[in-house]
């Protein structure tokens, strides 16, 4: 497999994308440039917005991206990408979508046999087991929670350890210990905002400038800095 996971696709006070673009332009170097883009997260944004958004910023590094809602046949326009792009937004949302209009075999075959994956955000979310940790609320029911299945673990995107002074609701740290509590046998990696996973085969790599932080039930939450050994998760 070859995944590219980002946290996030934009930081603060940066231009949409800009901070992904020199990765994903180094991860694409020896693939095809015809990428689809999945915008089914971005619903308060529109698909036809969003894909023009990302269509815009990847252009600047040869990348030509259509839009899988503009396709025809989508399975078929699955098939003939070199590289598939599932953006953030609400991840129950693009979930339901995927599921509703079977995409999600077609997807995770093409994966599997080794096209290359690029998500952010929800998109991240839908390459681990299931998208029980993503940060989203639930504004649709899909028919499970069961996602893409590409990694053995759990992402938290956006991942922050911060505490606001006077706010009395669960941090993000409580939640994603009530998430392992209920499945010990999973990993969680919370993935901070400027970084992201890549994978190559059954290599793992944290790239960006933060560490992770990796919760795991009967252990202590231990941080791993980008260049340390991920492959541990990898089973």
């Amino acid at each position: 497999m070859r995944l590219l996971l980002f946290s996030n696709s934009t930081n603060a006070g940066e231009e949409y994308l800009a901070y992904t673009l020199p990765y994903i332009e180094d991860f694409l170097r020896d693939t095809g440039k015809e990428a689809l883009f999945i915008p089914y997260a971005g619903i308060s944004v529109g698909y036809e917005r969003y894909s023009r958004m990302v269509a815009s910023q990847l252009s600047s590094i040869g990348i030509n991206l259509t839009s899988i809602h503009q396709a025809g046949n989508k399975a078929k326009a699955i098939k003939n990408a070199s590289v598939i792009i599932i953006g953030g937004g609400n991840t129950f949302y693009l979930l339901n979508l995927l599921q509703n209009e079977k995409l999600m075999e077609p997807i995770r075959k093409e994966v599997l046999e080794g096209k290359a994956f690029i998500g952010w955000s929800a998109g991240s979310n839908m390459a681990c087991p299931t998208i029980c940790t993503t940060n989203d609320m639930p504004i649709v029911e899909p028919l499970s929670f069961q996602s893409l299945g590409f990694l053995p673990f759990q992402i938290n995107p956006h991942y922050t350890d911060f505490v606001q002074q006077g706010h009395a609701g669960e941090t993000r740290d409580m939640r994603l210990r009530e998430y392992i509590l209920a499945n010990p046998g999973t990993y969680v990696v919370g993935l901070r905002e400027g970084s992201l996973l890549q994978v190559e085969g059954n290599q793992l790599m944290l790239k960006g400038n933060k560490p992770c932080k990796i919760f795991r039930h009967m252990q202590d939450a231990f941080e791993i800095s980008p260049g340390g050994d991920l492959n541990f998760l990898m089973g």
